[in-house]
């Protein structure tokens, strides 16, 4: 990154046309461009890649149009801010002024205007595609579709997110994809676990459910109404034998029961009350939550699971994510994002280190489906201890180093690198069960 700063600043200091783009976070990218001409277009082109998401039978394309407004805690430094951003730079961001850029209230009118055009080949045939976020049209033509904005333009005041799901029976159960660039090959191995119809019939072990859930002035409005509404319908999911507990937090940290509680009528009916007085106020220190949700301890008789709903408007996410590893224990974190740009980035990647799932709701209405869902992964995972091996090459490095527990509806996905082609078979071991994946023209072929 210096040496890329130092060849556009000298550039731009001889008068040359520059440009710089310069990654602030895995999901937030500034561009710079120096020396535009008078009366000259410039035309910026940025091509990125990223992952279709998969969950129960439907894809999801999540295409983040907002840069929220995010906390930054910490005292400032004594040095000129790097980047232009409405925060100064601070000993726990030392980057914030360039994650701050400056935000325009409502009253400015259309800011920002964004069209949308897609070209989706999902390759197979589609029982079902919309946007929950917006208004599109939608040309078909045999298994290519275009969709658009309705109205052309729009605010990029929230996320886009296409939906689209393939008839019965074509939703593939494992797939190999493999890519050679410069002599080596890259692959993304997926699998998705059957759902198991009878999962009323299974016996399930006792949880203690941890709650986290965002009261910061940034959850205000929508987003603490869906907060609200979520919390309430997971307390409804408790059952008798189950403990649990809520930790609220904004520029702190307040336990409720100060350690779990029986999941009886009196414990639900004083939950119940607190959750529906709860207003959004304040900073977003989650790290006191965390800190008090995370004990980093082992009970095997018990299933405890922490399901933290936020909008992740953070700007230390290394640090917290420093928190998770270290604090875990035999925990499982689910992470729920809530409003209509959360940062999807930090929510994920908690997620996966907390080997439990992120499941995302942009509107009241999705609600009881979101959460429902959520219910029944909680109960418990369909595959544990997942261990990958490739005896062709054997000690490849693969991501993700820890592979999370995988629950019914949702694909584990891995990705790695070998300096050759995969020639004989790869193996996945997972708690009791082996299930060998043989390659056969880059699709895999089930052998149990």
């Amino acid at each position: 990154k210096a040496e890329a700063r130092k060849a556009y600043d000298q550039a731009r200091r001889e008068g040359r046309r520059a440009s710089l783009v310069s990654q602030e976070r895995p999901n937030i990218f500034t561009n710079e461009v120096a020396n535009i001409g008078p009366g000259e277009t410039i035309i910026i082109e940025i091509e990125y890649q990223n992952q279709a998401r998969f969950q129960d039978g439907e894809f999801e394309l999540r295409f983040p149009m907002v840069i929220r407004p995010r906390y930054i805690p910490g005292n400032n430094l004594p040095v000129t801010p790097e980047g232009s951003g409405w925060s100064y730079d601070t000993d726990e961001v030392p980057d914030a002024s360039r994650i701050t850029p400056p935000i325009l209230p409502p009253g400015y009118g259309k800011i920002n205007p964004v069209s949308i055009a897609v070209s989706l080949n999902p390759g197979f045939q589609v029982a079902g595609l919309s946007s929950p976020s917006h208004d599109v049209e939608i040309k078909t033509s045999k298994n290519h579709y275009d969709i658009k904005l309705k109205k052309g333009t729009v605010p990029a005041d929230s996320d886009f997110i296409l939906k689209w799901s393939p008839v019965a029976g074509a939703t593939p159960a494992t797939g190999l994809f493999s890519q050679k660039v410069a002599g080596e090959y890259y692959h993304l191995l997926m699998v998705i676990p059957r759902k198991n119809e009878n999962h009323a019939e299974r016996k399930v072990l006792p949880r203690e459910v941890v709650f986290i859930i965002d009261v910061s002035g940034s959850m205000q409005g929508e987003a603490i109404r869906q907060a609200k509404a979520a919390l309430l319908l997971a307390l409804d999911g408790l059952k008798p034998q189950d403990s649990f507990n809520i930790i609220t937090f904004n520029y702190n940290p307040y336990d409720v029961f100060k350690g779990a509680v029986p999941a009886n009528a009196e414990y639900l009916a004083e939950a119940r009350n607190f959750v529906s007085r709860l207003i959004a106020d304040g900073g977003t220190e989650m790290a006191g939550a965390l800190d008090i949700a995370l004990n980093g301890g082992t009970n095997l008789e018990r299933l405890r699971q922490v399901i933290f709903m936020t909008d992740g408007a953070v700007g230390n996410e290394d640090y917290l994510f420093r928190m998770i590893n270290e604090k875990l224990g035999d925990s499982r974190l689910f992470t729920v994002g809530i409003g209509s740009s959360p940062n999807s980035h930090f929510m994920r990647e908690a997620a996966e280190m907390g080997k439990g799932t992120f499941t995302y709701i942009g509107n009241l209405a999705e609600v009881d489906e979101k959460m429902t869902g959520l219910f029944i992964k909680l109960e418990s995972p369909v595959l544990k201890d997942l261990r990958v091996s490739i005896p062709d090459y054997p000690g490849v490095d693969m991501f993700p180093a820890k592979i999370p527990d995988v629950y019914a509806g949702e694909p584990v996905i891995i990705s790695f690198k070998t300096s050759g082609k995969l020639k004989n078979e790869i193996r996945v071991n997972f708690t009791r069960t082996r299930h060998v994946f043989r390659t056969a023209n880059l699709n895999f072929v089930s052998q149990w």
